[in-house]
């Protein structure tokens, strides 16, 4: 065989255990497609379901939160609705309604991409419960995309709270998320959470994986 053909198959042996070995060398993060559901006050929890009740937890959630027993439904400007949307516990300084575009779309409602908790100026919602209904002028948001991660996770990731980075979901979609939130806490599992119209448009699902891209 000629040197020259030699050098040149080796050039192609090198490239490909440089491609292998980085595509293993990124940081994989599991998935969590998080659907609608409504952060409350202990006082609109009353509002909703009467004097001194106490929301009652369903499933436990990273970070000491929990899926509750307890749903509402959301009703849009345009009086459209959308029932059983779960509570998320424990209760909150201020209430949240966290949605899709879709379901915004549904509701009628312009709704803003936010980061959970970021909810000044956003969408005005109306709630309804088995014993009273409340309107908020504002704390309905789309999640902005988010990683969850403990401090081990995201020095291990090359990252820290507030970073932004970038996803992809190595599947037949192939999918890249731009805009994805690093966030850092002790209490953390790690997780990206992504809503469900993201999940269905990148045919992912909870469990499922994606990587960080460096």
């Amino acid at each position: 065989m000629e040197a020259s053909s030699i050098e040149q198959i080796t050039r192609m042996v090198i490239q490909a255990i440089g491609s292998h070995e980085e595509k293993d060398t990124g940081f994989i993060v599991p998935i969590g497609v998080s659907a609608r559901h409504v952060h409350l006050t202990q006082e609109h929890v009353e509002v909703l379901f009467g004097p001194g009740y106490q929301l009652t937890k369903k499933k436990d959630l990273m970070g000491g939160q929990f899926a509750s027993n307890e749903t509402v439904t959301i009703v849009g400007l345009k009086l459209r609705a959308i029932e059983n949307v779960r509570i998320l516990g424990p209760v909150r300084k201020a209430s949240q309604v966290e949605v899709s575009a879709t379901d915004a779309i549904k509701l009628g409602m312009n709704v803003p991409v936010r980061e959970s908790g970021d909810i000044k100026g956003s969408a005005a919602v109306a709630l309804v419960g088995p014993k009273g209904a409340l309107y908020l002028k504002e704390g309905c948001i789309v999640a902005m995309r988010h990683i969850h991660m403990s401090p081990k996770d995201a020095e291990a990731a090359g990252v820290k709270d507030g970073d932004i980075v970038s996803v992809k979901a190595d599947n037949e979609r192939g999918t890249i998320f731009n805009h994805v939130k690093i966030r850092v806490d002790e209490s953390f599992t790690l997780e990206m959470h992504i809503d469900t119209d993201e999940a269905n448009a990148a045919q992912i699902k909870t469990g499922n994986t994606v990587t960080i891209i460096k």
